[in-house]
């Protein structure tokens, strides 16, 4: 592809931007989680050899009936009602008859006329303040295969495994004014199509992919101005960074007193620049007409309902709930709903114990940490709910720290069946409360620091931590603080 009109512009928006505003439409495809392809049995698995997961349906030979997937249809559902869509009750699906080279039919099977979700809404915070991003669409249609130009030179090879997996296209209205309003509502439709099960989200292998669609205008303008789409940004980081640019590269060409070509475009993330792939099509060019070898499907009022009646709650609704029914603070209840299967963890484990705000600060903390150093996710995690419970019922009744839990025992828990009250004993960790046990450890922490005993009786209470860590030293973490504590004020007078 020729790169001779790359654009290389800092992605900081400079002369003349406090004149201008953007506007920005999202495009984003999401590959729905189905066993097999649209219309066809095919696999629409991630990966395998190249041409395996084919049959002369994918192929598009003469005399192939394609059939619709039922299942990519109920996700499409899934998927709108959780945007507050209307979902439309009679469909079909139309040809787009634009050559993609690795689509073999020669023209793509799409919705057109009759998107199975119109409208809509999704709820996004940035630091402007709560945002609700309005829907055009959610449409399903099929992807295209993979185009490979870097395993020949003279030549471009096709795999055609992807030709054929059903996709939503979720299109937004015109409605965001800056690169951090795309980059956080990319973030929620992310977080929504995983947490609803009907994609994994996956932007590095394609399954979850974002075209922007950006234009300025002066501030005050009514008028949309002339648009550019910039296509196929793999990350969330991405998306940003090339929106900026975008919006920096036309401040600069209108600012030159030059006008805005509508293109197609693409972002180089290994450079930073922008470069014209060719000029934008409209949609007359694609000349869409219903497909004459798929049935028109209608969807009944009973269908839709028991979709939604199986929806798992939002994360705006749990959020809620979690501060409702457990009395948990918004920036926990948020933190645990930043993915399903944390709020799926603490669930599990507030079924075994009431202390809520102590699973908060268990999974945010220690196993966070562990996931987090080992490269895992928590349905990785080997813990079941029950023993995390158990664990911290222990620091509940006092028999160990959460210190000595974290550290100690923990890990252990991570390698063994075994219960935490067994670890702990093994471990020779359970605190001590006996007080003539404890006083002995007290009085030698005492005596080893006359002077602090001394600025202590002065006034410096501050002091008292010293002294317990003394005892926790002498101890070696074995001796309850709490009562340690008591004995030392006692004490000290």
């Amino acid at each position: 592809m020729d790169k001779k009109d790359a654009t290389v512009i800092s992605s900081s928006i400079g002369v003349g931007a406090d004149k201008y505003e953007a506007v920005i439409g999202l495009e984003i495809h999401a590959q729905l989680q189905t066993a097999s392809k649209l219309f066809c049995g095919d696999s629409a698995a991630f990966g395998g050899a190249p041409n395996t997961h084919i049959s002369a349906i994918t192929m598009g030979h003469p005399g192939t009936l394609p059939k619709t997937n039922k299942k990519a249809v109920e996700y499409a559902i899934k998927m709108g009602i959780a945007c507050n869509c209307e979902i439309v009750k009679d469909n079909y699906f139309a040809r787009k008859n634009y050559f993609y080279p690795d689509l073999p039919k020669g023209y793509q099977t799409s919705q057109h006329t009759t998107p199975i979700c119109k409208g809509g809404t999704v709820h996004i915070s940035t630091s402007l303040g709560e945002k609700e991003v309005e829907l055009n669409r959610i449409h399903l249609e099929e992807d295209a295969g993979k185009s490979i130009h870097d395993l020949h030179d003279d030549y471009t090879c096709v795999d055609l495994n992807r030709a054929g997996v059903p996709l939503i296209e979720i299109v937004t209205e015109p409605c965001l004014y800056s690169s951090e309003e795309a980059y956080q509502y990319v973030t929620e439709i992310r977080k929504l199509v995983q947490w609803i099960g009907v994609c994994d989200g996956n932007m590095e292998e394609g399954s979850l992919r974002c075209d922007a669609n950006v234009s300025i205008r002066l501030k005050g303008e009514k008028r949309l101005g002339t648009k550019v789409e910039v296509k196929n940004l793999n990350s969330i980081r991405n998306v940003k960074k090339a929106i900026d640019l975008e919006i920096a590269r036309m401040i600069e060409i209108v600012e030159k007193g030059g006008s805005i070509v509508q293109q197609t475009r693409s972002y180089d993330a290994d450079n930073d620049t922008t470069f014209s792939m060719r000029d934008k099509e409209e949609a007359n060019d694609y000349r869409y007409f219903a497909c004459p070898d798929l049935s028109p499907f209608h969807l009944t009022k009973e269908f839709i309902e028991s979709i939604g009646a199986a929806l798992p709650k939002l994360p705006k609704q749990l959020m809620a709930s979690y501060q409702q029914d457990f009395g948990l603070n918004a920036y926990d209840a948020s933190q645990l709903c930043d993915e399903k299967d944390t709020a799926d963890f603490f669930n599990a484990v507030a079924k075994e114990t009431t202390n809520y705000k102590a699973i908060v600060n268990w999974i945010t903390g220690p196993v966070k940490q562990y996931l987090n150093d080992n490269n895992l996710s928590i349905g990785q995690l080997n813990l079941p709910a029950k023993t995390l419970a158990s664990l911290i019922q222990l620091i509940n009744d006092g028999k160990v720290n959460f210190s000595v839990a974290a550290t100690k025992i923990f890990p252990l828990l991570l390698q063994t069946d075994k219960q935490p009250l067994q670890v702990a004993e093994e471990l020779n960790v359970l605190q001590v409360s006996d007080t003539n046990e404890l006083e002995g450890w007290v009085d030698e922490a005492i005596s080893k620091m006359p002077d602090k005993v001394t600025e202590y009786k002065k006034g410096k209470k501050g002091l008292i931590g010293l002294f317990v860590g003394e005892v926790k030293k002498l101890s070696k973490g074995k001796a309850d603080p709490k009562v340690v504590t008591e004995l030392l004020q006692k004490k000290l007078g």
